[in-house]
């Protein structure tokens, strides 16, 4: 560019750093815009896990079992803590009359029943206990047979992501995206017939 005595202008450098930012924003903006359009032609959708189990005959049939199962050990737990109440209540009863080595060996006798139905309890609903094994051994084949078949129908449906409304907190979703009924026709299942 000219000025008036003909010298030539020099274009500051910092017009040419506004144009390196400028640059170096439209490829960011740019990059962003792609990212965003590969992001929403992804495949999503999600089911209902546990409407899904409510259908199958089998897991009902376990839990049915579990239920079972759950109560009677309880009332023997039940039972164990009312044996120790009793003991107590007699040892209570009978104290004045017992010597020293007496009321030590009831006591000793009281507190190794009350140990053997705490470590009953733990060993039948502790964590990873008789009832938890007893959990896995009869839902996971379930489990496994829905995993199977969510994969499949992703697989054929080209989908990229699978979400599990029962596992994932869900703020907003649109129901034409549940694919849950299509799980379970595939599982060979009527959906809306519940097991009993």
């Amino acid at each position: 560019m000219q000025t008036k005595d003909n010298s030539t202008l020099v274009l500051p450098s910092r017009w040419e750093d506004f144009n390196f930012l400028f640059m170096k924003k439209s490829i960011i903006l740019f990059a962003l815009i792609v990212i965003a359009n590969v992001a929403l032609a992804q495949r999503l959708i999600y089911v209902d896990s546990e409407y899904i189990l409510k259908h199958i005959p089998e897991y009902a049939s376990a839990q049915k079992q579990l239920n079972e199962l759950s109560v009677q050990w309880q009332k023997d737990i039940d039972q164990k803590f009312k044996d120790v109440e009793a003991m107590q209540k007699a040892y209570q009863a009978d104290k004045v009359l017992l010597t020293d080595d007496m009321q030590k060996s009831r006591e000793a006798e009281i507190g190794k029943i009350e140990a053997e139905a705490n470590e009953l309890q733990q060993k039948r609903f502790g964590y990873e206990g008789e009832l938890f094994k007893e959990k896995i051994r009869l839902i996971k084949p379930v489990q496994e047979r829905i995993a199977k078949a969510i994969q499949e129908y992703a697989a054929r449906e080209s989908l990229d992501i699978v979400l599990d409304k029962a596992s994932v907190t869900f703020l907003f979703a649109r129901p034409n995206y549940d694919r849950s009924n299509d799980i379970i026709t595939r599982l060979g299942y009527k959906p809306g017939t519940f097991a009993k």
